[in-house]
């Protein structure tokens, strides 16, 4: 296995590392004799190694995964538009002032060389086997990264959800199916008809309540179930196996309400006869009690006049300053921090939920000791500096079930809107395509023809 078949990097890493690869290849005098402008994006140009380096890549794929590749010409027009969109992202990033530093760069490959439980060493070995050169490996992720980065700022701009989004979902079908908690099941029916006789039906009741009573009490339900149950699962000890609330019967959530792992429901009565249900286990359920953090920050952003390292380096003092007792961090936070929101109230940001910030910030908070300040660290946002006031539990659970459907909304609707956006800067922008056996025959473009070479 390579290198490339092992780095899981987001959206194009996998491309991007078999790419590399083709810069090993020692056919030195072709490059040469492919490299040529094949299209003209705004500021930039792609090239004709490039297109064919990522050809190489994108066959080797379909050719891994067993599927028929397309008309090698569809395929060409299709990776060059890869390409082009790339390049209008860099663009955008540059325009922006996104940068990744190199301790951004440094974590990031260390994450891989974790995940693939190597040494920094062998990851080097692993990179040289495929003909990977080590400052081309951290240009190709810095790119990755700034992308990921771009495509996340822009997108998540585009992306509203509304109090009633959340209110429409969690009352629909599949609303109520996702919050639903999972339980695994025992079941014990007792029969007795609807149209029993009443000394049978007391009978029954009387068995089942005898049932519950051994059960309470810390008898093997299964055991129960095999010796007593009628149900169809009986020589299984009653097992129902995982069930959402949502899938049972309207009888059996109503009397599983309430009731926590190990809990035996109290009989109950359907026309088949008498019920009782143990939950066994439960997952997936919706969080009662959630953790809360009280928290203060600083955020400073990079521009033309401050670069990353910058940045890093007003943070670092400020921490200094405030762990020296010459500053309190609060008075750092409205004299420096460039957080509109927060900078008046000394960077306060209340107690937070779990889910409420980007990953970078949540981490960095989670592994601050109360009373503690983190380190710098990056967002897409700028660069932050936090300080834990205090952590508490507490029951949050309808605040929790709705972040966390505004989450799964918001993640939907992230694909969707990702590619609205690549295809709105794609049409605003530049392009000349250069060869026109590389240009769509079957759209209307708005694109420059092709000069003759």
């Amino acid at each position: 296995m390579t290198i490339m078949q092992m780095f899981n990097f987001p959206r194009r890493g996998l491309l991007t590392l078999a790419a590399l690869c083709a810069f090993a290849l020692p056919a030195v005098a072709q490059v040469q004799k492919l490299d040529r402008v094949v299209a003209v994006v705004d500021d930039d140009v792609v090239m004709a190694s490039e297109l064919q380096q990522r050809m190489n890549t994108i066959t080797q794929q379909i050719a891994a995964q067993n599927v028929q590749a397309p008309p090698i010409d569809i395929l060409r027009r299709q990776v060059l538009e890869q390409l082009i969109v790339e390049r209008l992202q860099l663009q955008m990033g540059a325009r922006a002032g996104v940068t990744i530093s190199d301790e951004e760069l440094d974590q990031a490959i260390a994450r891989v060389q974790q995940n693939m439980n190597v040494s920094p060493a062998e990851f080097q070995q692993k990179l040289a086997a495929d003909g990977i050169s080590n400052n081309a490996f951290r240009q190709q992720i810095r790119e990755e990264m700034i992308i990921r980065r771009v495509e996340q700022g822009s997108v998540s701009r585009r992306i509203q959800i509304t109090d009633q989004d959340i209110n429409n979902f969690l009352r629909s079908k599949e609303g109520e199916f996702w919050k639903s908690p999972q339980y695994q099941l025992g079941h014990i029916l007792i029969p007795v008809g609807s149209s029993a006789p009443s000394e049978e039906v007391t009978a029954a009741r009387a068995k089942a309540e005898a049932v519950y009573e051994k059960a309470s009490k810390g008898d093997d339900f299964r055991a129960l179930a095999i010796s007593n149950s009628a149900g169809q699962n009986a020589l299984q000890g009653g097992d129902l196996g995982w069930r959402k609330t949502v899938e049972l019967p309207t009888l059996f959530a109503d009397a599983l309400e309430g009731l926590k792992v190990g809990d035996t429901t109290k009989p109950f009565r359907s026309d088949a006869g008498f019920h009782l249900l143990k939950i066994h286990e439960q997952r997936g359920a919706t969080e009662q009690v959630v953790e809360q953090t009280k928290v203060r920050h600083i955020l400073v952003k990079t521009s033309a006049i401050r670069d990353d390292d910058a940045a890093y380096k007003l943070l670092m003092d400020l921490r200094s300053k405030i762990e020296a007792g010459d500053l309190k961090f609060e008075d750092a936070a409205r004299d420096n921090s460039e957080d509109i929101g927060t900078m008046l109230q000394g960077g306060d940001l209340g107690w937070s939920n779990p889910g409420q910030f980007v990953p970078e910030f949540t981490q960095a908070m989670d592994n601050t000791p109360v009373g503690e300040m983190s380190m710098p660290f990056r967002s897409q946002f700028g660069w932050h500096l936090l300080e834990i006031e205090g952590r508490r539990q507490q029951d949050m659970t309808d605040q929790y079930i709705r972040n966390q459907a505004a989450n799964l909304l918001r993640n939907r609707r992230y694909e969707e809107e990702l590619q609205s956006w690549r295809q709105e800067i794609r049409d605003q922008a530049y392009v000349e395509i250069k060869l026109p056996e590389l240009q769509d025959p079957s759209a209307a473009s708005d694109e420059k023809p092709a000069e003759q070479q």
